[in-house]
């Protein structure tokens, strides 16, 4: 094919439709599954050619090799692409650049050679392997419901009622309708029930429109969608998933509406992202039977649920609840309560550290930049305005009410409350946050953010780039550490998994767990500790990090599956 038209399928893992291998030359010929061996006979008796193209001694690689005019050229502006999309962060693409610079000078043997040493290198990589057992391995895992109690029967859930129908109850019922489960979508008012239910017609209207839905099959999944303000109609499910505002007495409200039409046999679910479930199951008249089920937004993009046990939720109501997200296709990982649970509250660091850069005066574009250098989605700023400022400041309100005198007020808090309650900046959904978003424009800082928090850092040096990097990602990492110390997560293979799906914590690191133990126990102790006494106490590695240092273990070794079935 030649380096530039082999390139896209190497570096980014694109995969060939049969009529344009053939076009590329890759393949012979394209014939029916059931005529191949015969095919490929004839090939070999009447066309095929015992040498190989390129073991010809007139062979010209297609575009040219490393030094001809266009063939340099591709080296040239492919490396400078692959730095734009991988920010050096994944060995595997560079390894595999070096290769064909290297093998395409050589004869074809040898260059056979050098691609095995890089990818035996590659596989050394602590990225190589923390991404394979994270993202292949266990994630296959979690998937099957590996951390399902056992001796609980299947239940298959067959009618669920979401209680609340903004974006994210709406997403809800529309997945729910895709596994084939009848979703009651309940709102105060039936125009905001019905809205509800708008998401998912539309959703179905575009896979309808490009071929990927029948319109019938259409119709039969919006069918199991009943949008209603009616609580009655809740009567029969086998599970209730709460989806209302991060606010305790709506939630309370509605918990004690529901509960009055369910069998003693169900289960309620509170979609909550931050607060407690053991506080929210007061209102519930069967705790034992209250769960958390955290979906993440959009949740017909989201693969990952966390559900979260509170201190009165029984196993059969965690089985329950695994076989519910299994069911609509998405992966469940299991963790104990606490304020934000460990997705919120890990995810909450990275913009948090953002936050905190911009109060030391590091201007937002070098914050954002590097963020994004770091291998996660978005910068810790852009983030916070696509999660919305309003959400922030309203978790933030709510932990200072429950926390009292306990509460610790960050510098940056009182910008926040200013740009939310006094300027109305909430983020992406209104347009205005810590950018501005104008409409058919690209998005840009918002220029007054220079008066609330004034600039003092407007170039980065390599020194600074590496230590915001080092920050943002040893933030949420030790954040993760004391998550185990605290037992709210107990599995690194969840922990992992629920970083990379939960929040877009840099895949190339396998998560958090993952990026510790790759670093070494040792190491990642001592970068805390000089962090710690530069910037603060929340980067202080807690007494579960320094034991395992001492005694060099890894979160692997001292957690895993096997540890746990050894014990």
């Amino acid at each position: 094919m030649g380096v530039m038209n082999a390139a896209p399928y190497l570096l980014e893992g694109k995969s060939m439709k049969p009529a344009e291998a053939l076009a590329a030359k890759v393949v012979h010929e394209v014939v029916p599954a059931d005529q191949v061996v015969e095919a490929a006979k004839t090939w070999v008796k009447t066309k095929g050619d015992a040498v190989a193209p390129w073991d010809k001694k007139d062979f010209k690689l297609p575009g040219g090799g490393p030094y001809s005019p266009g063939g340099s050229q591709v080296f040239v502006m492919g490396n400078a692409m692959l730095r734009k999309s991988t920010y050096g962060n994944y060995p595997a693409q560079l390894n595999i650049m070096k290769a064909v610079y290297e093998g395409t000078q050589v004869p074809f043997d040898a260059a056979l050679r050098i691609e095995t040493r890089y990818f035996l290198k590659t596989m050394m990589t602590p990225q190589a392997k923390g991404m394979i057992r994270t993202l292949f391995l266990s994630l296959q895992e979690l998937g099957k419901g590996s951390g399902r109690p056992a001796g609980v029967p299947h239940y298959d859930v067959k009618k669920v009622a979401v209680l609340g129908a903004g974006m994210m109850g709406a997403g809800i019922a529309y997945v729910q309708a895709m596994a084939g489960i009848e979703s009651v979508l309940i709102d105060q008012t039936q125009e905001a029930a019905d809205k509800g239910k708008g998401y998912a017609e539309a959703l179905v209207k575009k896979a309808v429109s490009r071929g990927k839905m029948t319109a019938e099959k259409g119709e039969a999944i919006l069918a199991l969608i009943t949008p209603t303000t009616d609580y009655a109609l809740v009567k029969g499910s086998d599970l209730v998933v709460e989806a209302v505002f991060e606010n305790r007495e709506v939630k309370a409200d509605v918990t004690k509406k529901a509960e009055a039409q369910l069998a003693d046999t169900a289960i309620f679910g509170s979609n909550t992202s931050t607060l407690p479930i053991t506080g929210l199951a007061k209102a519930s008249v069967r705790p034992a039977s209250f769960i958390g089920i955290h979906f993440f937004s959009p949740v017909d993009k989201m693969g990952l649920v966390e559900i979260i046990m509170g201190e009165q939720t029984s196993q059969e109501a965690l089985a329950k609840s695994i076989d519910y997200v299994l069911k609509i296709k998405k992966t469940p990982i299991v963790v104990n309560d606490s304020r934000g649970f460990y997705t919120s509250r890990c995810f909450g660091t990275f913009v948090q550290e953002g936050l905190e850069m911009m109060a030391e005066g590091i201007a937002p574009a070098i914050i954002d930049n590097v963020g994004r250098a770091t291998g996660m989605p978005r910068g810790p700023l852009e983030m916070n305005d696509d999660v919305a400022l309003d959400l922030s400041y309203k978790i933030g309100e709510q932990t200072k009410k429950d926390l009292g005198d306990k509460y610790e007020e960050r510098p940056f808090a009182p910008v926040l409350a200013k740009m939310v309650v006094e300027l109305g900046r909430l983020g992406r959904k209104n347009g205005k946050g810590f950018y501005d978003y104008p409409e058919g424009g690209q998005k840009k800082i918002w220029p007054g953010l220079a008066d609330l928090m004034p600039v003092t850092t407007k170039d980065a040096d390599a020194a600074l780039i590496e230590e915001i990097r080092t920050r943002l990602l040893y933030r949420q990492a030790v954040e993760a550490a004391r998550c185990f110390e605290e037992g709210v997560i107990t599995d690194p293979r969840e922990a992992d998994v629920g970083a990379i799906l939960g929040w877009g914590f840099a895949p190339w690191t396998g998560g958090p767990v993952s990026l510790i133990d790759g670093i070494g126990l040792k190491t990642f102790v001592e970068g805390c500790d000089a962090l710690a006494q530069k910037f603060g106490a929340r980067f202080a590695p807690p007494k579960l990090l320094r034991e395992m240092a001492e005694k060099g273990e890894t979160f692997y070794s001292r957690f895993g599956v096997k540890t746990k079935a050894a014990a």
